[in-house]
């Protein structure tokens, strides 16, 4: 392990550079992936490199694509879902508190890697599905020999990659979260992600035809969103057969048993401590203590989103 020429290293942006593909690494120090969110710790390493943070290290793709072999990494436990504001950004923090686990949330280095063929159509799906499969051995190294399960929290919108990530991973286990669709569409009112914007993600990854999104206002179009998640999901759970679906009413502890007992991570007194411990605070922000406020009124724009959330839970309290 110590041997590897790139131990510790990552791929963390890539940038077209005269036509070309390039790749952006950054030294990881061997310390642990623990923030809310992959850009923070992303911020983080290049906080840690000092005077030299400014010094950038970039290599061609295709030599990203050879320098994996012999690499000694950690194979995902389980692949996150979800629709957004629906609790798995605090799943993720809990399956922080055990030194077994290498957890990586919403790293946008995968992020670029499955959306290149929206933007560069010489990019294939099996072309970029190759590349993500290195670059999740990259982030998976084992940086002590204490790690043993690696669990991805996808983007939301990753959902729509369902079928590429099935076909690399076709026995990982996909854990699918969700949440009433009002709280989550009142969520982004207030704070808006990017999914919530039209044109920040490409409309075709989302499943628009070209042109639909012009017609729709904001409201219309984050709810339109919604229900392409829960119609999706909902497509899922016909075929797929290593799936979980939960619900983000049932608590946060609740779930993370639940998806303790489905990826078969053991968890010892002391993790469920740490677990317990963290599930009362702000996932976002770990030292703010959570809480939250419900929304009364259902927009219009919901109508038909709330039906599908609503067949959604039968079907979860059915399985």
């Amino acid at each position: 392990m110590d041997n590897f020429p790139l131990k510790n290293w990552i791929p963390y942006k890539l940038v077209n550079i005269d036509g070309q593909m390039q790749c952006y690494w950054l030294d990881t120090f061997s310390k642990p992936f623990s923030e809310p969110f992959f850009d923070e710790t992303i911020l983080k390493y290049r906080t840690l490199r000092g005077k030299n943070g400014a010094i950038e290290s970039i290599s061609d793709l295709q030599l990203f694509d050879e320098w994996t072999d012999n690499l000694p990494d950690v194979e995902p436990a389980a692949i996150i879902f979800h629709i957004s504001r629906c609790g798995s950004t605090l799943v993720s923090q809990l399956l922080t508190t055990s030194n077994e686990h290498i957890v990586m949330p919403e790293v946008r280095f995968f992020d670029d890697l499955l959306r290149l063929p929206y933007q560069y159509p010489g990019f294939t799906a099996d072309v970029t599905s190759d590349l993500l499969k290195k670059a999740i051995k990259y982030y998976g190294q084992k940086k002590s020999h204490a790690e043993k399960r690696l669990y991805i929290k996808a983007d939301s919108w990753h959902i729509f990659f369902y079928e590429q990530l099935r076909r690399l991973y076709p026995t990982v286990p996909f854990v699918l979260m969700y949440r009433n669709p009002n709280e989550v569409f009142n969520s982004h009112k207030k704070l808006p992600g990017m999914q919530s914007v039209p044109g920040l993600i490409e409309p075709g990854v989302f499943g628009f035809a070209d042109g639909e999104e012009a017609q729709y206002n904001h409201d219309e179009y984050l709810a339109a969103v919604l229900e392409k998640y829960l119609d999706k999901y909902l497509q899922i759970i016909k075929t797929d057969s290593r799936f979980l679906l939960v619900n983000y009413n049932e608590g946060p502890m609740p779930i993370m048993q639940k998806i303790a007992t489905f990826t078969n991570t053991p968890v010892s007194d002391d993790v469920l401590l740490a677990m317990e411990k963290r599930s009362h605070y702000n996932s976002k922000k770990p030292r703010e203590v959570f809480s939250e406020t419900s929304p009364i009124n259902i927009p219009e724009c919901l109508d038909k989103t709330m039906q599908l959330y609503y067949l959604l839970d039968e079907k979860r309290k059915k399985i």
